[in-house]
């Protein structure tokens, strides 16, 4: 089964966390098929300050 990475903003409280992996496993599960066990999700907080769009970082965006 797959592994799914998933960069985020940081800042999500592990309740958060928490509900996103159970519905994206289900997803997977319910479209794939296979079992939950075999479901890998990794999660990164990222902060604003590293991470740029259009050239332009997020933590200068107004």
């Amino acid at each position: 089964m797959p592994t799914i990475r998933i960069d985020m903003f940081e800042g999500r409280t592990p309740e958060q966390k928490k509900n996103l992996v159970k519905a994206i496993t289900q997803a997977v599960v319910d479209t794939l098929g296979g079992k939950a066990e075999s479901v890998d999700i990794i999660l990164t907080d990222i902060q604003r300050s590293n991470w740029a769009t259009g050239g332009e970082l997020w933590s200068e965006k107004k």
